[in-house]
């Protein structure tokens, strides 16, 4: 913008040529007049990040309210018209395989609804069809077979490297307009078994999820409860426009919408990753344009909201906002490590209530496993542009620990109105710059550099053409 007083302008590009400027214009002005020019720019900078957090707000609040539309299914059956048993024991996964088969047909007829009645299904792996609502009654539990032989055995996600898996206990590949919901239904993944075998090392693949949908489209999951999950209770992955009310794990994906959940799990509820290594990398694709609110969430071993470690096809462009966490490791975490490539950045998180959490915001530059010895060790991550604001927490232990890269250190973290209680060391910091205000207990000096150093190469707001364009100094 170009700034005009009296006869003086300049173009100013960054916040330190405004420092310049403002510099050299006291020297020119009265006292009066050198004030109310200050006051004006103070107001201009004010009114311009104000309208930043509005402009980006609402650009990824659509994401949540621009739903695909759902019309009712003209077809419905039961699975007790395939011959399921709801007793715990019996084993219904022909009965789901044939119902599934069955409803395909109605596929280009405005697709078909599974009604899932009150009940124990025990069931193995078995896949969804497009055009499909799976509906769970009031007091239907999907169980899932605690045998290892219920469960086939597929290749490896091409973001995440070589050798088998075990297939989940619900999938779907290129799948389009999908629904899983109930009245407050519930699958039990009975994952017990699986953590044992994983702890032991007996396990020669890698354990399955309960839900997991690949390549698809148009996916809604809500009103359901979700225990006991021998992995991740849901993986989207490769895929566009989702609608969750539940835990997720947000995997290479598009156009993602988390809300209104309570979510209490043994390890991070909700996570967002992008491919692992060098296969990550070359499969290059991203989670981007997600938006996460209203969560109450509970992780006593892990992180509420978690980036990575497996990042390396990028993460960007995610909004956060309304979220209580209780009871938990870490409130907010950013992993990643030397070798993964990718980047995390574009992220703001807001409006965010702690109790009792060990350290409420954690960027490590050095967790994480690799997927093989051959993953490139000059493959950086870049972790840039961050918000995070309107935080306040009580029995907090560790308000933060930043520890980056040497060689790619992590920038642009900027920190805005957080106000933590805490009860030992505030603020651990290395390999990290970026601006702080408004903050207690007071961040370390790598976080109190110029609030320039957010906003420099489009800012946190790099993705929100608008904001760029209303904020381009």
């Amino acid at each position: 913008r170009i700034l005009v007083f009296g006869n003086s302008y300049v173009d100013i590009k960054e916040g330190r040529e405004l420092m310049l400027f403002i510099s050299q214009l006291s020297k020119k002005l009265n006292f009066q007049d050198f004030f109310c020019f200050v006051m004006q720019v103070a107001l201009v900078w004010l009114l311009a990040f104000t309208n930043i957090l509005l402009i980006r707000g609402e650009s990824n609040d659509a994401i949540c309210k621009d739903r695909f539309k759902l019309d009712p299914r003209p077809h419905s059956v039961s699975i007790l018209e395939f011959g399921a048993v709801g007793d715990g024991n019996y084993l219904n996964t022909l009965a789901f395989q044939n119902a599934i088969f069955y409803l395909k047909s109605f596929a280009d007829k405005g697709g078909a609804q599974l009604y899932v009645p009150p009940g124990k299904w025990l069931t193995g792996s078995f896949n969804l069809t497009s055009h499909l609502t799976l509906f769970l009654e009031k007091g239907a539990t999907i169980l899932a077979s605690p045998d290892q032989s219920h469960w086939d055995t597929v290749s490896s996600l091409p973001s995440y490297g070589r050798g088998k898996r075990y297939r989940s206990l619900i999938n779907g590949d290129n799948l389009l307009d999908v629904v899983i919901t109930g009245d407050n239904g519930t699958f039990d993944g009975q994952g017990a078994v699986w953590w044992e075998w994983f702890e032991s090392g007996t396990l020669n693949y890698s354990r399955p999820h309960i839900i997991e949908l690949v390549s698809s489209k148009n996916i809604l999951i809500s009103n359901l409860t979700f225990l006991n999950a021998p992995s991740v209770n849901i993986h989207p992955v490769y895929c566009i426009n989702n609608f969750y009310n539940v835990f997720s794990c947000v995997d290479s994906s598009d156009n993602v919408c988390i809300e209104d959940s309570t979510i209490n799990v043994g390890h991070d509820t909700i996570s967002l990753k992008s491919g692992w290594d060098q296969y990550g990398i070359n499969y290059n694709r991203p989670t981007t344009n997600v938006h996460i609110r209203n969560l109450s969430l509970k992780s006593p071993t892990g992180a509420a909201i978690s980036f990575g470690s497996e990042m390396s096809g990028g993460i960007s462009d995610v909004t956060v906002e309304l979220l209580t966490i209780q009871s938990s490791h870490v409130g907010v975490a950013f992993r990643t490590t030397r070798g993964r490539g990718g980047y995390i950045r574009n992220i703001t998180i807001s409006g965010v209530i702690l109790s009792r959490v060990d350290t409420a915001i954690v960027a490590d530059g050095h967790t994480g496993s690799h997927a093989d010895d051959n993953y490139d060790r000059d493959a950086l991550p870049v972790v840039t542009h961050v918000l995070m604001r309107n935080f306040t927490g009580e029995g907090i232990g560790l308000a933060g620990k930043f520890t980056g890269i040497g060689e790619s250190p992590f920038t642009s973290i900027c920190l805005w109105d957080i106000h933590l209680q805490t009860s030992s060391e505030s603020w651990v910091c290395s390999n990290v710059s970026g601006f702080s205000d408004d903050v207690t207990p007071e961040p370390c000096q790598e976080l109190m550099s110029s609030p320039s150093s957010c906003f420099a190469g489009g800012g946190i707001y790099g993705g929100d053409t608008a904001a760029r364009a209303y904020y381009s100094w």
